[in-house]
């Protein structure tokens, strides 16, 4: 016969449980933010925007929309007058053109306006990434974030994370909604890797595919060779750590909707948090622990309200009449 289970048999096996899942420095290996701060491996693809040679067409967003099979829009990819709203990247258009008024750079002062696209960056040290809590994001060889809805839970943690506001979510979809993004047209069912349609879309090259680290050596060459077009900056260079699209602009990055953000990567800081709080189960053991002091505590309030004995069969007694025993 199995021995009896009360709540201090309860209590006993979790705290073993806990110390026995706790995450051992030994054993544990590398982190994930030992790993943010190696170099980007030079497999590593990206794509080069050039700010100073878009001319808003939005060739780029028709492409995107074929190639991801996205519900078409109202209006005609041609229409241009969507650009004097700001838009942002949502469930159904993955990515956007923008424009600013001003020009692009100091050599195109006849130019009255700025165009900028704007889609998933693709971080070198993603916070979506780092967010997810059932791994349905992952960033693949090549350093293409993609998506596995088939896992997805829906908390919309990535959401939250990403430092450049992308993830958008199909609320409008009751029954499997999606965690909706640029993947950089990288398949994960056919295991096929990043190939943008989009900039394979450009008709100005304002968007260049290839090698991250090709592409910075491109983009410090015009840099070098044209000063008074660009300014000495090549956003996603450093930016969170680093990222896949790099930007090239003669402005400031401000002025034509891209964020201002630190270099460090947001997940070393929230996973040097999270470790140091879990490391050696801190937490549960303190969960556990304060239960244990609440039963104790009630236990001593209450000294009668403890489990009985079971009585032994055929031992039950009977209430006695009010006249006793004849």
């Amino acid at each position: 016969m199995s021995p009896t289970i009360n709540r201090r048999t309860v209590l006993k096996l979790g705290l073993a449980a806990t110390a026995g899942a706790a995450p051992r420095p030994a054993a544990a290996g590398e982190s994930r933010a030992a790993k943010a701060a190696r170099p980007a491996s030079r497999d590593h693809v990206g794509v080069l925007v050039d700010t100073t040679l878009c001319i808003g067409c939005r060739k780029c967003e028709e492409a995107c929309n074929r190639r991801n099979q996205l519900p078409r829009t109202a209006e005609s990819f041609s229409d241009r007058d969507v650009l004097r709203s700001f838009r942002r990247p949502t469930e159904t258009a993955f990515t956007v053109v923008n424009q600013f008024p001003g020009s692009p750079s100091a050599d195109q002062a006849g130019l009255p306006r700025t165009f900028c696209k704007v889609q998933c960056m693709h971080c070198l040290y993603p916070s979506c990434v780092s967010a997810c809590i059932v791994g349905a994001l992952v960033k693949s060889a090549d350093g293409a974030v993609v998506y596995n809805p088939t896992i997805c839970i829906g908390c919309r943690y990535c959401q939250i994370a990403c430092p450049f506001e992308i993830p958008a979510y199909e609320f409008h979809v009751a029954l499997a909604p999606r965690v909706r993004k640029c993947e950089f047209c990288a398949s994960r069912v056919n295991g096929t890797g990043a190939d943008p349609a989009c900039a394979a879309s450009c008709p100005t090259e304002a968007l260049v595919f290839g090698r991250r680290a090709d592409l910075l050596a491109m983009a410090k060459d015009r840099l070098t060779k044209r000063p008074d077009r660009y300014l000495n900056h090549i956003y996603g260079e450093t930016e969170v750590g680093g990222t896949s699209w790099l930007y090239l602009a003669g402005r400031p990055v401000r002025e034509i909707g891209l964020l201002d953000l630190p270099d460090t990567p947001p997940p070393q800081l929230t996973e040097a948090i999270q470790h140091g709080i879990f490391r050696y189960g801190i937490i549960p053991t303190a969960f556990y622990g304060l239960l244990g002091g609440i039963m104790w505590y009630n236990h001593r309030k209450h000294p009668g309200d403890g489990p009985r004995a079971p009585e032994e069969p055929g031992t039950a007694s009977t209430p006695a009449s009010k006249g006793g025993e004849r």
